[in-house]
């Protein structure tokens, strides 16, 4: 059996975490759910066993909005005692509800004293780049993630939606611990473009994004090929199954799952305690194309 199911590390001497994660995203963005709601979501991810908990200070509505998915976070963790990381994404802006990127080194240091203070603590946890922008040269960006890392303001700095020389590029200037590209049964570039490789070979965390393809692809996933049929075999949810088999891919990945409802996260999470061997995996992927 395939021993990928147990809790990851965050960097080499970072805190132990869950496998499976909670994405605050859809916790925030349009269509959110009303704030009750979104506080017994995050507290069923820690009822489940979640300590991981992925958000972004772009998650919200709009820029009247900035930092909507953080506050929320820290709000639910407030009447909780768990040890709990929270990962965090700098350099994206939404003026009217758009995504556009923002790395300049002075706006993420902006960015990083507002997550500091939407969290209400004095170290992020783990601060990501949320996006490389092409309008600024990436040393530059991880430059300024160092910086905070060198003030104590960060405790681990990762990257996110970059390809295998950002992440050598990134190294040569400050750790890195985390790497977060989307991976799905649809997308499966990780596996193709070498970036899960890397991340396994030099024990970076990997976060899986989107693992149900996002908004738009989750509603179809239970008629992705026959990936229906296998979770029936298993007795378990279409999504359960993905996120194990995910997990199954690296001893290295963590997956982050985006969740409105707390039946959703609760199905999910336990994911972690599925074992999946070589044939099982190879099923599963044989099931995505059929």
């Amino acid at each position: 059996m395939l021993a990928s199911m147990q809790p990851r590390q965050l960097g080499d001497d970072g805190p132990i975490i869950s496998a499976v994660g909670l994405g605050g995203m859809l916790l925030s963005i349009s269509g959110r759910p009303p704030e009750d709601q979104g506080l017994a979501t995050i507290h069923a991810a820690l009822d489940a066993g979640v300590t991981f908990i992925d958000t972004a200070d772009a998650y919200c509505l709009d820029d009247g909005d900035f930092n909507h998915s953080e506050k929320l976070i820290a709000q639910a963790l407030k009447d909780r005692p768990e040890e709990v990381t929270i990962a965090t994404k700098c350099a994206v802006r939404r003026p009217r509800g758009a995504w556009t990127v923002d790395a300049r080194p002075e706006y993420l240091l902006e960015a990083a004293e507002k997550s500091l203070r939407a969290l209400q603590v004095e170290a992020l946890d783990l601060l990501q780049l949320h996006a490389p922008d092409s309008h600024v040269p990436f040393a530059d960006s991880v430059g300024a993630l160092a910086k905070l890392r060198e003030q104590g303001k960060v405790k681990q700095v990762g990257l996110s939606n970059v390809n295998v020389a950002q992440i050598e590029q990134a190294r040569k200037i400050v750790p890195i611990a985390s790497v977060q590209n989307r991976y799905n049964p649809n997308d499966r570039r990780p596996e193709k473009d070498g970036v899960l490789d890397y991340c396994t070979r030099h024990r970076l965390l990997f976060i899986a994004y989107s693992p149900f393809g996002g908004t738009l692809g989750a509603p179809t996933l239970v008629t992705l090929g026959k990936l229906a049929d296998e979770a029936r075999k298993r007795r378990v949810s279409p999504y359960r199954l993905v996120v194990a088999w995910l997990l199954a891919k690296s001893p290295q990945l963590v997956a982050i799952v985006g969740a409105r409802r707390p039946e959703s996260i609760t199905d999910s999470a336990a994911a972690g305690n599925m074992e999946l061997d070589s044939d099982d995996v190879k099923a599963i992927e044989a099931a995505f194309a059929a």
